[in-house]
C-alpha cells in the first residue's frame, strides 16, 4: 500500500490508512495525508479480472466519449500514475489504482429512506441514458459471460460435480432449488442472442453501496465501482439494484422469515430509473420484472457455486456466509414469484406500457 500510494500525485504526504469495507471483491482504502487531502485507493483482485488492461481501458474510452460530448460524467474519474499509467504494478503483481474522496459524500449499505433508493435508481438510470450513445463495440469484456446465465448454471453443475471440498451433499435442497428455475432464469440471455433486446454501455454492479449521495441534500453524485462496466442489458442493471435494495433483509442474512420483497422500494426504484433513462425500448420496459427476477437467481446460483469451490471468489468473514447469501437470494426469489403479478402491474403503471 505504502509503495502503491507514492506512484499516484497524492498532495502531502500520507499519514493515515483506513480499509472500508463494502465489497466482495477488491480490497479498498482511505488515505488522509497531511494537508488534508483524502484519497480512495484500490486493490484489484487479479484473480477475478485477470485482464486489467480492458478493465481500465473501458473506464478510459467512457470518461474520454462524456467529456467530448459535455455530457454530465456521473461516474467516479481515476488518477494516472505519475508516469501516466492507468494502474499501477507492484513488485509482488498486485495492481493498484487511485482517485480522490468525493467530499461530503455518503455511501449506504442500504436505502434509508424512499428518496435514498429514488436518488440511486435515478444516478443508474442516467449512468444509463449518458451512455445511449457510446459504440459499445469499443468496450471489452472484463469478465467473460459475466451476466450469462446458461453459462452460470453450466459452472454450478460443474462445482456440484467435482465437489472439491466435499459440501455437495450439504446443499441438494438449493441445487433442486435453483435447476428447476433453469429455464425461467435463462430467457433474457436467449432474448439477447435472438435480438429481442438491444446490447448497452451496463454498470453491471448497480448495488445501492456503489452510488455516492451528498450528505446534505441526499442527492446522488456520481456512480462508483466501474470494474464491470461493459456490454449488457440494461434490465440486468435494474434487476442487479432490485435484488439488493428492494430486500428486506441483509445479504447475508440467517432467518430467513425478514427476507422478502418490498413492493413500495421496487415501485420507487421502477420510477426513478425510467424516468433517468427515457431512451429505454418498450421491450426493455417490459422486462424489468425478469430482470429482477434473473437477477436474483444468477447471483444465488454464483453464491452457491462459490460455496461448493471452497469460497474462492466472494470474500467471507464466516465460513457459511456464501451459503446465506444464496439462500437469501432463493428466499428472495420465492417471495418474488408469489408477488409476481404485483410487479408486472407496478411496472405497467410506472413505465406505461
Amino acid at each position: 500500500m505504502k509503495e502503491a500510494i507514492y506512484q499516484f500525485p497524492v498532495h502531502g504526504k500520507p499519514v493515515t490508512c483506513e480499509q472500508l469495507k463494502s465489497g466482495h471483491i477488491n480490497e479498498t482504502y482511505l488515505i488522509t495525508t497531511d494537508c488534508g487531502e483524502k484519497y480512495i485507493l484500490q486493490w484489484i483482485n487479479r484473480h477475478v479480472f485477470p485482464n486489467v488492461e480492458a478493465l481500465m481501458h473501458n473506464m478510459a474510452e467512457i470518461s474520454a466519449f462524456l467529456q467530448l460530448g459535455g455530457e454530465n460524467p456521473a461516474m467516479i474519474r481515476y488518477l494516472d500514475t505519475r508516469d501516466g499509467q492507468s494502474y499501477y504494478n507492484d513488485r509482488q503483481g498486485g495492481c493498484w489504482r487511485a482517485y480522490r474522496f468525493v467530499d461530503n459524500s455518503l455511501c449506504l449499505q442500504r436505502p434509508e429512506s424512499r428518496e435514498d433508493f429514488l436518488e440511486c435508481a435515478r444516478a443508474f438510470g442516467r449512468f444509463q441514458y449518458t451512455l445511449r450513445n457510446f459504440p459499445v463495440e469499443r468496450l471489452e469484456e472484463t469478465i467473460i459471460d459475466f451476466h450469462n446465465t446458461p453459462e452460470r448454471y453450466r459452472q454450478l453443475r460443474q462445482a456440484e460435480q467435482a465437489d472439491r471440498v466435499g459440501r455437495a451433499s450439504l446443499v441438494q435442497e438449493e441445487l433442486r432449488f435453483a435447476y428447476a428455475r433453469q429455464e425461467r432464469g435463462c430467457r433474457l440471455q436467449h432474448m439477447r442472442e435472438l435480438g429481442l433486446l438491444p446490447i448497452r454501455v451496463t454498470h453491471n454492479d448497480t448495488k445501492i453501496n456503489n452510488v455516492l449521495l451528498d450528505q446534505d441534500s441526499r442527492r446522488a453524485l456520481c456512480v462508483i465501482d466501474l470494474d464491470t462496466v461493459m456490454p449488457g442489458l440494461a434490465v440486468f442493471d435494474f434487476g442487479d439494484a432490485i435484488r439488493f435494495g428492494a430486500s428486506t433483509a441483509e445479504e447475508d442474512e440467517r432467518d430467513l422469515s425478514k427476507v422478502s420483497l418490498d413492493l413500495e422500494l421496487f415501485r420507487v426504484f421502477t420510477r426513478g430509473f425510467v424516468e433517468a433513462c427515457p431512451s429505454l425500448s418498450r421491450s426493455e420496459r417490459q422486462a424489468l420484472p425478469l430482470g429482477a427476477y434473473t437477477m436474483t437467481l444468477e447471483c444465488g446460483i454464483r453464491f452457491l457455486a462459490d460455496y461448493l469451490e471452497g469460497d474462492r471468489y466472494f470474500s467471507i468473514d464466516r465460513p457459511e456466509q456464501n451459503l446465506d447469501r444464496c439462500r437469501t437470494q432463493f428466499q428472495l426469489l420465492r417471495d418474488m414469484e408469489e408477488k409476481w403479478m404485483e410487479m408486472e402491474r407496478i411496472v405497467k403503471q410506472e413505465t406505461g406500457c
